[in-house]
């Protein structure tokens, strides 16, 4: 009997803990090592490595003003037979405007602001602030989602050394591929309609008569997260940009919101996604911080528990790179890097779609159907917020239930206790099948004893013995855990929707206690985290939770169990252990996992008393076991 338990109890640790590690070795996403390639050491971006020098490109500077170059002299290289240096062009300085005298001379570059201008985007859905210094984009905050009382900003600035933020600046252009420096200078400004902004500057490039005019342009649409950027290169003399075998990247960093204390995989993790011929694969940033992607992709991202970042390019030519290398101010960055291959003609236009919003069936949907202000379908982004891998379907079915009993009782802490009641319900044929194997086992836990104490020198004959046993008595010891594992699946769906489910971001459950199922609770915030826990507040529910399993495995324990040392470590070290575990967990999860143990409490009270009227009785005529005396051994 005692092995037995014990063995379910081991069991079940062991795929509780065990389940977020063994899922990905299960099911790993397909890999393709030989067509991707770390880019050695260093970030995607500025300050890598020296590579050898790299061709610079300068803006047209009209009135002799000095040139600014926008390309770096070292960055990390990329794969060889993708971006090479061998063979380009040298590229220098390039020189002031040309003499209005010389009837062979071209026009001078149009000319450019000073200062900074910026515009400001609003819809129902999004306010976006757009800078000229580089056409870049320094915020973009999301209307009906809060953080810590204001709009999640999905453009993290830096905080700076004395406590102040710097903003950061998102969908960077840099002429070149990752070793290329943004360009940071001031850009035209023009707005053709409230929800489009045009930036343009001119760039000569030393070796090649004339200039090529730079455009980005944003194009917003009412009632969407998603908005469009065309780069276009207007080269009247074809001017070629070849650096390393690209012509620019497009960045997006440093990170994506809402604000946080510190990142795990768990409760508050970053994904990196990619679509790759219709399958969504998990790509993983090695320890140089860097992976750079060479298979053709549809999309790519950057998801975080309930929002994301997704580049949508208008094919699947361009390069791709992640990087979470930090930086002071981010301890934990999260970027994407489009590169586009070098180009040669006279003029090219570039469209890039990006989402950044929740992550949610409601909003990401759209894409799939077409119903949207970009007409775009077939996208597949509800891949991005998919976690559970083959669990989906169950927790999509055990999503939709949670959702029907809110609207029932507009209250999502109520209806997650009402789902659990639901589970219970429904699984409770297989708690009963299990009580009663344990009873069963109880019934012959004297002749197992009997059995090891006469064979305990001859363990082939014991198994031999046992198995008899069982089979005379028609019993498999390995059915009580049968039941247990059967639930187990429908355990860790509950577990992950209780966990990711975006609904629950901001939804109250007890007005002053719990007003937000998504994050731990507290009764009191402490001045100073607590060391070694590095508690940050006096949270209820942990301790809640504790009692409600110190009680669980009170009132279940059997009359055998009471005397046993490995038992009763079980039954208190267990609930200790998970209590540290799950301190910091959001509340929904506590709630649903107290609500569970005291259904199940309930459950097996009721059990209790059924099968204590049921227990096997032996027969008239059969004799209690008889322990034969162990003889002692010649010498």
């Amino acid at each position: 009997m005692e092995k037995q338990t014990v063995l379910a109890i081991l069991l079940s640790t062991l795929v509780i803990f065990g389940w977020f590690l063994i899922q990905p070795k299960l099911f790993p996403p397909p890999q393709t090592p030989e067509t991707e390639q770390a880019a050695g050491t260093g970030q995607a971006g500025p300050g890598g490595p020296a590579a050898g020098p790299a061709p610079a490109v300068t803006e047209a500077s009209p009135g002799g003003v000095p040139a600014v170059e926008s390309a770096a002299a070292e960055s990390p290289a990329f794969p060889a037979g993708e971006f090479s240096a061998a063979g380009d062009p040298a590229v220098e300085a390039a020189p002031g405007d040309t003499d209005p005298a010389d009837p062979g001379a071209l026009p001078p570059p149009a000319a450019v602001p000073e200062k900074e201008e910026r515009v400001v985007i609003d819809t129902e859905l999004i306010r976006a602030v757009l800078t000229s210094q580089g056409g870049d984009m320094v915020s973009y905050q999301l209307k009906k989602h809060q953080d810590r009382g204001e709009m999640v900003q999905m453009i993290l600035p830096v905080r700076e050394e004395g406590g102040e933020f710097r903003e950061s600046h998102a969908f960077t252009l840099a002429f070149g591929g990752l070793e290329a420096r943004p360009l940071g200078s001031y850009f035209r400004v023009s707005q053709p309609s409230p929800l489009t902004v045009e930036f343009a500057r001119d760039f000569t490039v030393t070796g090649f008569p004339g200039t090529f005019t730079l455009t980005k342009r944003y194009e917003f649409k009412p009632g969407e997260y998603m908005f469009q950027l065309a780069v276009s290169i207007d080269s009247p003399s074809a001017i070629p940009l070849n650096f390393n075998n690209a012509a620019y990247t497009l960045g997006f960093g440093p990170q994506i919101g809402p604000t946080f204390e510190t990142l795990d995989q768990r409760y508050d993790p970053r994904h990196y996604y990619t679509l790759i011929n219709g399958k969504r694969r998990e790509e993983k940033v090695g320890e140089d911080n860097l992976k750079i992607i060479d298979s053709r992709f549809t999309w790519a991202g950057i998801a975080g528990k309930y929002f994301a970042a997704i580049a949508v390019p208008d094919s699947t030519l361009y390069g791709l790179a992640f990087s979470s290398k930090g930086e002071p101010g981010i301890s934990a960055a999260s970027r994407f890097y489009l590169i586009r291959p070098a180009l040669d003609s006279a003029r090219s236009k570039d469209v890039f779609h990006f989402y950044l919003g929740p992550k949610n069936q409601e909003n990401m949907g759209r894409y799939d159907t077409g119903d949207n202000g970009f007409k775009l379908r077939e996208l597949d982004f509800t891949k991005a917020a998919s976690t559970s891998g083959f669990l989906s379907p169950l927790e999509n079915l055990l999503k939709l239930l949670l959702q029907l009993f809110y609207r029932l009782k507009p209250n999502y802490g109520i209806a997650i206790i009402l789902l659990t009641l639901l589970v219970k319900v429904v699984l409770f044929p297989l708690t009963k099948k299990s009580s009663e194997m344990s009873l069963k086992m109880q019934a012959l836990a004297p002749k197992i004893k009997e059995l090891q104490e006469k064979y305990r020198d001859n363990p082939a004959k014991l198994n031999a013995e046992m198995g008899a046993l069982y089979k005379r008595e028609g019993h498999n010891p390995m059915s009580g855990c049968l039941p247990l594992l059967i639930q187990m699946p429908i355990l860790f769906a509950m577990y992950n929707l209780f966990n990711t489910h975006f609904d629950l971001r901001g939804a109250m459950f007890l007005p002053g206690w719990i007003p937000d199922l998504s994050l731990p609770e507290s009764v009191w915030n402490f001045a100073h985290p607590i060391p070694l826990l590095n508690w940050t507040a006096l949270r209820l529910l942990p301790f809640i939770y504790l009692g409600s399993q110190l009680l669980y495995g009170f009132a279940t324990r059997t009359p055998d169990q009471q005397g046993n040392p490995s038992m009763k470590m079980f039954m208190y070290a267990m609930p200790i252990m998970f209590f540290f575990i799950l301190y910091n967990v959001p509340s929904g999860l506590l709630v649903f996992w107290i609500m569970s143990n005291l259904f199940t409490l309930v459950q097996q009270i009721i059990l209790n008393k059924y099968l204590a009227g049921h227990r096997p009785v032996p027969a008239e005529n059969e004799k209690p076991p008889v322990i034969a005396p162990r003889r002692k051994k010649r010498r």
